[in-house]
Parts: structure tokens; C-alpha cells; sequence
């Protein structure tokens, strides 16, 4: 199992200032993880690109999306199934769902 990388908290709140804390903490996130060996931002790889699942999905889908990180699972992109990461925590996955659904172009 691949430890969860840590991010360390936020300084400063806010709305505006917490989501965008938030949407870099899932891009450190992401880079610690082993996502992109199948996914890349602006092209598909094994998965999908993250702008793809951005462009498919919205915030209201974040609960679900950041369950299936945990999760994995196969066939909403294809029958090639995503690896769990049952390692990380329901807030690291939110963060990474949400920088991913803020590459929506």
C-alpha cells in the first residue's frame, strides 16, 4: 500500500482563499500518489485526463468521485479498472477531486 502523502493546513480562511488552498493541496497530493503513472492532465493515458473528468463531472459529484478514488473500480472510462487507494483519507481524496474538477476548461 502506498502511504498517504501529507499536506500541511491551511494559513489564511475564507471561502475563495480555502478552495484554492484546497485545490493546491490535491495537486501536491496527486503528484505523491501514484495517479499519474495512469492519468495526465491534458491527455488520456490508461485513464482518462484529469481535464477529461473535469469537463464530465461537477462539484456535486465530489463525494462520489473522491469515493471511487478510494475505492477504484471500472467502468464508467472503460473496463481497464482504476487501483484503490484505501490508504487515503475521505478530505486528501476531496482535495484531490477538487484541483482535478478545477482543470475544467
Amino acid at each position: 500500500m502506498i502511504p498517504e502523502p501529507q499536506v500541511a493546513a491551511p494559513a489564511e480562511t475564507g471561502a475563495k482563499t480555502e478552495a484554492a488552498t484546497s485545490e493546491a493541496d490535491g495537486e501536491k497530493l496527486l503528484a505523491g500518489m501514484d495517479c499519474l503513472s495512469c492519468h495526465k492532465v491534458d491527455a488520456k493515458l490508461v485513464g482518462p485526463s484529469y481535464q477529461d473528468v473535469a469537463a464530465k463531472y461537477s462539484e456535486a459529484d465530489l463525494d462520489m468521485l473522491a469515493q471511487k478514488v478510494i475505492e477504484g473500480g471500472k467502468g464508467n472510462w472503460g473496463e481497464i479498472p482504476m487501483a484503490p487507494h484505501a490508504g487515503l483519507s475521505k478530505d486528501n481524496a476531496q482535495k484531490m477531486v477538487r484541483y482535478i474538477l478545477s482543470l475544467k476548461k
